[in-house]
């Protein structure tokens, strides 16, 4: 299992053990084996299946157009992205235009990188500078580069920025940059469990279990354990994105 730390989904306990709620939806039970989590850098993690190193990735990985040509996605997740910044707003930030011309700290080879540079049209309208996207090895040394200063702001999940300011420090290193006119984030999209085309029989359970966990109830309870709600889904959809 091709994973990493991409809290609430994916989170490592003070024994370096993975927790979260991707571990939490207990597939592997539903399918009788065992799974192995590893903690991979997010660009690695498609040429770790590709190469034969992992079979299945839950990483937090938004289904998009572009992966689907290597990958099949079992979707479980709906949410867009959310820009998250030191507690306090010391730049008083209110949407995505305040950033440019700033450098804007996201994970490597993500759909937010993508999104953060798409958006030098619209800074060039507005007279203002492009992004500086900063693409850094994992959320994690994003996140420290907004708390140090080095970045005015990141951009992930409106999940994960959520949970982050929830949680990080008790709630007191950042907060949510909620714009009005993007109530359930930019850019909503699918987020699934990914497996590449070739492994047939392996989508077909996968499919099966991830239905199961939905059917009984045990999605909704995990939702709402880790304050998801917002963003679940009602079926088990295969490449929504």
């Amino acid at each position: 299992m091709a994973s990493g730390v991409d809290p609430p989904m994916e989170m490592l306990d003070s024994q370096q053990k993975f927790t979260g709620f991707d571990y939490d939806l207990g597939l592997a039970a539903r399918l009788g084996v065992s799974f192995t989590f590893t903690n991979r850098a997010f660009d690695s993690i498609i040429p770790s299946l590709q190469s034969g190193k992992h079979d299945i990735i839950m990483y937090g990985m938004n289904d998009t157009p572009e992966r689907q040509k290597s990958l099949y996605f079992f979707d479980y997740f709906h949410a867009g992205m959310d820009i998250i910044v030191k507690k306090g707003n010391p730049k008083k930030m209110t949407g995505v235009l305040d950033l440019c011309g700033t450098p804007v700290a996201v994970a490597k080879a993500t759909t937010q990188a993508d999104l953060m540079r798409a958006q030098a049209p619209k800074c060039k309208a507005a007279g203002k500078k492009p992004i500086t996207v900063v693409e850094l090895p994992t959320e994690g040394d994003a996140l420290v580069s907004v708390r140090a200063g080095k970045a005015a702001a990141d951009v992930l999940d409106a999940a994960v920025a959520e949970y982050t300011a929830r949680t990080s420090g008790g709630g007191r290193q950042f907060e949510v940059v909620h714009d009005p006119a993007q109530p359930t984030g930019y850019a909503p999209v699918y987020t699934g469990i990914g497996v590449l085309r070739k492994d047939h029989d392996l989508v077909l359970a996968l499919q099966a279990a991830l239905t199961s966990v939905i059917e009984d109830g045990t999605y909704n309870e995990l939702l709402a354990k880790y304050g998801l709600a917002s963003y679940g889904v009602r079926t088990a959809k295969v490449n929504a994105g």
